[in-house]
């Protein structure tokens, strides 16, 4: 066998064994050892300060990241219709809209009955158009369904971080469906 560093023909005495038992070859041998050795630890410790990471997200930033992953799939689900409060078909840039706020009415942040889709103009520039949304909403929904919507507006409600992994997950997996 050749060896891997000085191409010259050795005789094998280990299994596996690419270098021959000159001492510039063997210490590129150790080298190459500790170099993969490093590479390693290196991707041990990247996976290790991922799991790290994931346990210290706050509460905040985990509402963000589920409040992305929920909006996105908002906007898949009522792809194809129209705005709900001015009804337009076809708006240039569409958001996921909030008939109660998601500011000031946090139980209802994740509900699927208060967020549709809804033009970037009227969702931004119209603060909502809440009216027109009522209207829409109202036929869209029923008024059964407004009416808990509206029942449970006021309602106070704290997310844990548990809850939002579990709801960015769920809605991960919708999206996936959709």
């Amino acid at each position: 066998m050749r060896c891997k560093n000085c191409k010259e023909l050795f005789e094998v005495k280990r299994f596996n064994t690419k270098y021959c038992d000159k001492v510039d070859c063997k210490t590129v041998e150790a080298m190459q050892n500790l170099e993969k050795l490093k590479q390693k630890e290196q991707k041990d410790w990247t996976k290790r300060k991922k799991e790290i990471k994931k346990g210290m997200e706050t509460v905040q930033e985990l509402m963000k990241i589920t409040q992305v992953t929920f909006n996105k799939f908002i906007r898949l689900r009522d792809k194809g219709l129209p705005c709900i409060s001015c009804l337009n078909d076809k708006p240039k840039k569409v958001n996921a809209g909030h008939y109660y706020s998601s500011g000031g009415h946090k139980n209802l942040t994740f509900n699927e009955d208060n967020v549709h889709l809804q033009c970037e103009y009227c969702n931004t520039f119209l603060h909502g158009n809440l009216i027109m949304y009522r209207d829409s909403l109202l036929k869209r929904i029923g008024s059964e369904r407004l009416q808990q919507l509206d029942d449970t507006a006021h309602e106070v409600r704290k997310y844990s971080r548990e809850e939002l992994r579990e709801l960015n997950e769920y809605y991960k997996q919708k999206i996936k469906e959709l």
